[in-house]
């Protein structure tokens, strides 16, 4: 064995901080909402930890979305790296729901009984299947990559489906089975022995710089 192939990825998936979306409330989706000072508060709490604790990372990538995009952006600042920008960590497309709050969503569409996980979300958005895919494909690219301590940030239904993509977990009907919870500035920390194909999943959903962090999408 070489010593190139026993090195391990160091991968933290990140939420962004609280978005007006997530204040008021709405199915964001890809709709672009800003961060709320609270959710900048949250960025810079995380930030100040981590430095404190000197952790390190080579490389941060985020998804574009302005809530996301500000909170890798805050981060970085902090701890002297570039941000690097990828549509595949975008949220859910969440079709004709996006922006809107759920009671709008509830009284002003039909929801079947049963949906499978091929069927998309607001009419025209990505289903489950679909986002389990993307999410899939984000971390096959990472992988690609040289191993090294990769920052991720991101959003909630995208960052579940790539942990369901970790742990080989398809998407199911209804809602069911399996889901991570990621509240606001909160992370995943996972370590991927590529020689092995073994993952070890250190933490889930770790807020300690924000302990009231939210947990709504």
């Amino acid at each position: 064995m070489t010593k190139s192939k026993a090195k391990k990825f160091f991968i933290t998936l990140l939420r962004h901080g609280e978005s007006v979306g997530n204040a008021e409330m709405r199915w964001q989706g890809q709709k672009d909402y800003p961060l709320t000072e609270r959710g900048r508060a949250q960025a810079q709490a995380l930030a100040a930890r981590w430095k404190q604790t000197e952790v390190k990372f080579d490389a941060v990538i985020a998804s574009p979305l302005s809530r996301a995009k500000e909170t890798a952006e805050i981060i970085a600042s902090v701890l002297n790296l570039k941000v690097e920008f990828d549509p595949l960590w975008m949220e859910r497309d969440n079709g004709k729901f996006s922006g809107l709050t759920g009671h709008e969503v509830k009284h002003n569409f039909v929801h079947p009984e049963f949906h499978n996980p091929y069927d998309p979300v607001g009419v025209d958005g990505e289903g489950d299947w679909e986002l389990f895919l993307r999410g899939g494909q984000a971390l096959y690219n990472l992988l690609k990559r040289e191993p090294a301590r990769y920052l991720i940030v991101s959003h909630g239904g995208l960052l579940n489906q790539v942990m369901h993509s970790v742990v080989g977990i398809a998407p199911q009907a209804n809602n069911a089975g399996l889901r991570f919870r990621f509240s606001n500035t909160a992370f995943a920390q996972l370590i991927y022995h590529a020689h092995q194909h073994r993952w070890t999943i250190d933490s889930v959903n770790d807020h300690a710089h924000w302990v009231d962090a939210e947990s709504e999408e």
